[in-house]
């Protein structure tokens, strides 16, 4: 585990003699709204097949980062890099080179039916219930009437069944049950196993998080302030916790 003091630590080029992709890459971003930064100098990768989780208390900047890596937000400087091209893009055009941003906010057409949803998706019904088969006795029914699980699974099966090359989620668990929350997680372990999703995710159940990720980045005050890898993070939980996580951002 690496503290970070305005560098990232060194990416390791090769992993069990393979070498490493990098789907999403930062370097020196600083985004902010207006001209107000709100994140400095950061420095992150995602490579395929990983998952990634950005942790950090409240107002630390880990929605902006994923906002600025989307390309929502504009840099105030830095770059961001994805399949190591560098872009300015917009969202819609990394969503076409194999970007997916599932928002805190669930992504549902609440007048459309759960298929519905699913077709203007653009993805395959199939496809959808392969991954969460809890959805096929709610096929019918209206996106507004589906409880808050229901529907975050619908949003992020969506999301999954178009395979993308890179996912950013910001929040899957908000206000869910812990059985829904272990069912995202393991939809999203499976996508970075299976399909080689490169996975940058924020999430409020932290320890959770590190079950289902490979590295951690852990912000605060608009900063990179820890980098290791989840086993790392696992084995000191209670002081990062303590130092990083707790009171103010």
């Amino acid at each position: 585990m690496t503290t970070v003091n305005g560098s990232s630590p060194a990416s390791a080029p090769m992993v069990d003699d393979q070498p490493v992709v990098v789907m999403l890459q930062a370097k020196g971003l600083t985004t902010g709204y207006g001209p107000q930064a709100v994140v400095h100098g950061l420095d992150l990768e995602v490579r395929a097949g990983e998952v990634v989780t950005l942790l950090g208390p409240n107002g630390a900047g880990k929605t902006t980062t994923l906002l600025a890596l989307s390309g929502e937000l504009p840099l105030h400087s830095g770059t961001v890099a994805l399949d190591g091209e560098v872009t300015k893009a917009p969202l819609y055009q990394r969503a076409r080179r194999g970007l997916t941003f599932v928002t805190e906010e669930r992504s549902v057409f609440k007048g459309l039916s759960t298929r519905d949803n699913l077709r203007v998706g653009g993805v395959d019904v199939g496809d959808a219930l392969a991954l969460f088969p809890e959805l096929e006795r709610r096929l019918e029914v209206r996106g507004g009437l589906l409880s808050g699980g229901e529907q975050q699974m619908l949003t992020l099966a969506r999301a999954l069944a178009r395979k993308p090359r890179v996912l950013l989620a910001d929040e899957l668990s908000m206000g869910l049950a812990p059985i829904i929350v272990k069912r995202l997680l393991e939809a999203v372990r499976a996508a970075a196993d299976t399909q080689g999703t490169a996975v940058l995710l924020v999430e409020q159940h932290v320890r959770k998080a590190l079950v289902y990720a490979d590295r951690a980045y852990v912000m605060r005050r608009g900063r990179i302030e820890l980098a290791g890898t989840a086993a790392e993070m696992r084995s000191r939980i209670g002081e990062i916790e303590e130092q990083y996580l707790s009171g103010g951002a």
